[in-house]
């Protein structure tokens, strides 16, 4: 989830005053205990069943993405999405270190190539994690600083996701090796919330119900 793929300290916030914004105070009685410890924690992913309670179906189109959005909001995705040419790196989404720049393709420059680090797998020994296209996302899909909402246009716009339609996201996001590997970081390195399948689930169920995106 890095890369070209779709990946903050105010992680947390971010994703349940999102959540909270979308969710009415008459469905929060709705809720089951596994639920509520679910939507307080970062590293959680409520299952699609959680948002049956939702009525209008733009607004549980919006709820679903709002939780799927812990996902794209966190350091295993946003540290590769940056607005800028840096990426970053580690749980703090501190500055890459050694400095490296985005360079042609997203790849680095010459004598700098993500690959001359970064290789096809983790390599553990050293701590460098790996992938066989190990890379910063394109400048049009930088999300850092954007809100969920406006992540979630984005995500729609054939122009800003790699030209995809939204059956194309979801095979991206459910079988990219990229995207994958937001899930077995390896290190120290604290994995994407939930899983891959329950990432995919709550992006498969936000296609279905029209894909309507939280407001902001």
């Amino acid at each position: 989830m890095r890369g070209r793929s779709m990946t903050l300290a105010g992680l947390a916030t971010a994703g349940l005053l999102s959540l909270a914004a979308l969710m009415p105070v008459a469905h929060a009685a709705d809720m089951s205990a596994t639920d509520m410890a679910a939507a307080d924690d970062p590293q959680s992913l409520r299952p699609v069943t959680a948002f049956d309670g939702i009525g209008p179906e733009a607004e549980r189109s919006a709820a679903l993405f709002g939780e799927a959005a812990k996902v794209l909001q966190h350091p295993r995705c946003m540290n590769c999405h940056p607005a800028g040419d840096r990426p970053a790196q580690g749980d703090d989404r501190h500055p890459h270190s050694p400095l490296v720049v985005r360079g042609d393709g997203g790849m680095g420059v010459v004598g700098m190539r993500c690959t001359t680090c970064h290789h096809d797998e983790n390599y553990e020994p050293a701590g460098v994690p790996g992938d066989p296209h190990w890379s910063l996302a394109p400048p049009e899909m930088a999300w850092e600083g954007l809100s969920v909402g406006q992540i979630c246009a984005q995500l729609k716009d054939p122009a800003r996701n790699g030209d995809r339609d939204l059956a194309g996201i979801i095979e991206h996001v459910s079988t990219d090796s990229l995207v994958l590997w937001g899930w077995a970081p390896g290190g120290t390195r604290t994995p994407a919330p939930g899983s891959n399948a329950a990432f995919t689930q709550l992006m498969q169920a936000w296609v279905d119900t029209g894909a309507h995106c939280p407001a902001g």
